[in-house]
């Protein structure tokens, strides 16, 4: 028996060994996905991003425009049939037109919204720069196709990303948002992703899930380092 006992002892170790160092880090899969959409280097040259896209909210259909100037500000139009919901995050505040809403003239949005959303700033998302403002990123499971990766930091971002095993693209970002002392979940949903003529990775369509049904947005041109007049972030009067 004793021949026996002792190569299956090294097929153990040898077995455990491959494990191990097999076994990925938090930091390790946030690394692959930022590789996976272009990398620090190329992210760090990208200055701004226009989007057009096709927006759809329970059978409501209307055109969007996002236009980011990164570590500045992030601004959307989206556009219902003539009526306008805007909205913009800057990095000294946010205000929004919601007809909607009855709010027709801008409206100031809540500081803890400005502080959650300034994330979008970062092109790649906060990820790129995980540890800005505190952030911390752990490991905290996995299904069959994502891992899943907690963020937080102390701008009061919460949020669970959904890392797909085989491309390292973000599949779904689920997050808890911090409006006027309430918690709300949010969950958004990513795919069709495609490399733009700069070479950064972006998804081509995005699905909102919200408590009145999923809003759905369509991309249709993504234009990356295009000329934004920063004006366009001020604050109606």
């Amino acid at each position: 028996m004793e021949t026996f006992k002792k190569p299956s002892f090294f097929i153990l170790a040898a077995l455990f060994a491959s494990t191990v160092a097999c076994a990925q880090t938090a930091e390790d899969i946030v690394k692959k996905s930022v590789d996976a959409i272009g990398g620090r280097d190329l992210l760090s040259s990208v200055k701004s991003v226009v989007i057009e896209s096709d927006f759809d909210f329970n059978g409501n259909g209307g055109t969007s425009t996002t236009y980011i100037l990164f570590g500045k500000g992030y601004k959307s139009e989206t556009d219902f049939g003539g009526t306008k919901l805007i909205q913009c995050i800057t990095d000294k505040g946010g205000w929004t037109i919601n007809p909607f809403m009855g709010q027709p003239t801008a409206t100031a949005l809540p500081e803890d919204l400005v502080k959650q959303s300034q994330g979008q700033f970062k092109a790649g998302g906060p990820l790129v720069d995980y540890t800005a403002n505190g952030g911390k990123i752990e490991l905290v499971g996995k299904d069959t196709a994502d891992y899943k990766i907690h963020f937080t930091n102390s701008a009061g971002a919460d949020a669970i990303y959904f890392i797909n095993m085989k491309t390292y693209y973000i599949d779904v970002v689920s997050s808890k948002m911090n409006m006027g002392g309430q918690s709300i979940d949010r969950v958004v949903r990513f795919s069709d992703y495609k490399k733009t003529d700069a070479g950064m990775v972006l998804p081509g369509q995005q699905a909102f899930d919200t408590p009145q049904g999923t809003a759905t947005i369509v991309n249709k041109k993504i234009e990356v380092n295009k000329a934004i007049d920063p004006t366009i972030f001020d604050m109606p009067k």
